[in-house]
């Protein structure tokens, strides 16, 4: 059975065509009172598929007033708050400088606050009580509300630069008729896809879906169509260090921990750390260790599947609990995630197969302070169980122009996978699917030697990351530009870019060259 790794758009695009009936007429009250009805999710599902069908994007900054506030009240009714002082303007292009403690940024901060404190008064809390997040370095926090006359003061106000019910898309499930499932506040059916337990998949052919190579490694049969081990006579990653942002690494996989050095793998290392909230680095999901597996598992001794970056360092962040953005919990790990990334010089690359329909300001100033801070970051473009995704496109938060959009296609090199999205923003391609059988390139598994497969954009993305890795290693003093600049050259489609398969396929030897 063919299992989506990154978005099951299908699922999302289903239910929100289905359900477009008109939003409900709110009974008008006095001022600073909530309406006395919300708009349905239905409605607000078609609104955000209405979105999706103009513009291929969601933003919550296009809907009304009252279609935020109902989003927020049938969600977790926390609302993500990015502020800036009255006079600053373009903060992102400068938000990895930006000291939030200082004297202006702390007083914006304190008034927006009091904003809050004064419409959800009949909380009876302090400003500070009703903050549940607070980021380190970014100018946003999240806080408890419930109010309309909330949402409205924020959103008039200057020195707020986004208000997002930000774990809406958690409880947005309707059933077939459009209605709430069991209670406003059910959780998304969507939250478990991408996971699965992670086993060795028992019907892989030698010599067919791979070959064993020294000292006892095997090499996915996708590796020789990018020239892969042509490149690894040149370089295989050493004293790059990749990081991973996805759902965390299995703890009981040797191969990426006590044995992360072995065979031909040596003198690297390996980091594990959480910024889910509550999280451990461990792999709640089994999509982490996979990625792990394609980007940096060692060319070891015990027949395991060798990674594509194979004498790289590697850092896993558990961030999310699957491969779909939708919680307040996996926003917050996300966008410190991206901050973690940009505050370790060691780190150059940052890989992410994670995705979503929703853009949030959040992720999105977490990425522009890594990309101000010069790394070079990957995405998946998106992966969906019923073939939208021409007609989708690009997922959040792929289609920024800070990223790398990676998609998935079929060993003809042209042909997008079954499952994968392609748009303009897609930069670079991955061969990650055999036409005639369906198999997908090798990965880790949650334990043992005995490889798993994995597809959609996901492995495209974690091998593009990889290729990365091996040409600066060839190239440490070159700079992120540099570093696409020769991928892109290197790639089949160049120096015609296509419209919805970017620079092609990545040859990793001419990426390296001599």
């Amino acid at each position: 059975m063919k299992i989506s790794y990154l978005f099951a758009a299908g699922i999302f695009f289903s239910a929100f065509v289905s359900c477009s009936r008109p939003e409900t007429t709110l009974i008008s009250t006095p001022a600073d009172s909530n309406p006395q009805e919300v708009i349905p999710k239905s409605a607000i599902n078609a609104t955000v598929n209405e979105q999706l069908r103009k513009t291929g994007r969601f933003d919550w900054k296009v809907v009304s007033d009252n279609v935020a506030w109902s989003a927020l009240v049938q969600g977790d009714s926390i609302l993500s708050v990015g502020y800036q002082p009255a006079d600053v303007q373009n903060v992102g292009q400068t938000i990895d400088k930006i000291d939030i403690r200082s004297q202006s940024w702390d007083a914006a901060r304190q008034q927006v606050l009091s904003i809050i404190a004064e419409k959800e008064k009949q909380t009876g809390k302090l400003a500070e009580n009703l903050v549940t997040y607070q980021s380190q370095k970014l100018p946003v926090f999240y806080v408890k509300a419930s109010r309309l006359a909330t949402i409205k003061a924020l959103r008039a106000s200057k020195l707020v630069r986004y208000v997002e019910p930000v774990g809406y898309g958690k409880y947005m499930n309707t059933n077939s008729g459009g209605t709430a499932i069991s209670t406003p506040h059910t959780e998304s059916g969507f939250l478990t896809f991408g996971c699965d337990d992670n086993l060795p998949k028992t019907n892989l052919v030698a010599g067919v879906d791979y070959i064993n190579i020294t000292p006892g490694a095997k090499q996915s049969w996708n590796y020789a169509y990018h020239h892969i081990p042509e490149a690894w006579t040149k370089s295989t990653g050493s004293n790059v260090k990749v990081m991973l942002i996805d759902t965390g690494v299995s703890p009981d996989q040797a191969n990426l921990g006590s044995a992360f050095n072995q065979g031909a793998s040596t003198g690297r290392t390996i980091e594990k750390i959480a910024t889910f909230p509550g999280g451990t680095p461990a792999d709640v999901c089994g999509h982490g260790t996979k990625m792990a597996g394609v980007i940096a598992a060692p060319r070891g001794v015990s027949g395991s599947s060798a990674g594509i970056a194979y004498n790289s360092n590697l850092i896993t962040v558990h961030a999310a609990e699957n491969v779909i953005i939708l919680s307040t919990e996996t926003v917050q790990g996300v966008g410190d995630a991206y901050v973690a990334g940009g505050d370790n010089a060691d780190v150059k690359i940052i890989s992410m197969s994670l995705g979503t329909l929703f853009a949030f300001g959040h992720i999105t100033d977490g990425i522009n302070y890594a990309y101000n801070k010069g790394k070079l970051m990957f995405c998946a473009a998106g992966t969906t169980t019923a073939g939208l995704g021409s007609a989708i496109g690009v997922v959040y938060p792929a289609y920024l122009p800070q990223v790398q959009a990676v998609t998935g296609v079929t060993d003809n090199g042209i042909t997008p996978c079954e499952d994968c999205h392609t748009g303009a923003e897609v930069a670079f391609d991955i061969i990650m699917e055999k036409s005639g059988t369906g198999v997908n390139p090798l990965t880790t598994t949650a334990t043992g030697n005995a490889p798993n497969t994995v597809g959609g954009s996901s492995v495209a993305t974690a091998s593009c990351s990889a290729i990365a890795a091996l040409v600066w290693s060839k190239y440490p003093t070159y700079p992120r530009d540099s570093i696409v600049a020769r991928m892109k050259r290197a790639s089949s489609n160049y120096p015609n870019r296509n419209g919805t398969l970017g620079w092609g396929v990545v040859n990793a030897d001419l990426a390296v060259g001599n």
